[in-house]
């Protein structure tokens, strides 16, 4: 029987099925890498917490130099719609690890929203690494 079809996560350190969802997740990964400047060990995948009595695994997480989460990234399969449901998946994900930013995308669609004084806010971008930090410091 032949093997299955898989991707290498740079961030778990190995090879995981290759799901629709695993590939916008890996997609990420490289868009926050290259575009964004986020250093990789920076980033975590499939990351576990607690939200009242149910468990949950965020899909990727960016953390500061001090180890602190900055950003949430909800990844889904494409052809997911990127709205509603989603959105409140990541604010459950936000209120366990308290982030400043948070990302939604399914490979073709993706929103990025930074935590102001009223909740979340749309952003024209995903910031970069430095720019996250920085904001974070405020």
């Amino acid at each position: 029987m032949p093997e299955s079809p898989k991707y290498y996560d740079p961030l778990r350190r190995k090879w995981v099925a290759a799901t629709p969802e695993e590939k916008v997740r890996q997609w990420f990964i490289s868009v926050l890498a290259e575009s964004a400047g986020v250093p990789a060990w920076m980033m975590m995948s499939e990351v576990p917490m607690k939200f009242g009595q149910k468990s949950w695994r965020a899909d990727i997480v960016i953390y500061s130099g001090d180890g602190e989460p900055l950003a949430i990234v909800e990844c889904k399969r494409p052809g997911v719609q990127v709205g509603a449901s989603v959105a409140e998946q990541a604010l459950r994900y936000s209120t366990v690890q308290q982030v400043r930013f948070i990302f939604l995308t399914n490979g073709k669609d993706t929103y990025a929203y930074e935590r102001k004084d009223n909740g979340f806010e749309p952003m024209a971008k995903i910031p970069t690494y430095q720019e996250m930090k920085e904001r974070c410091r405020r």
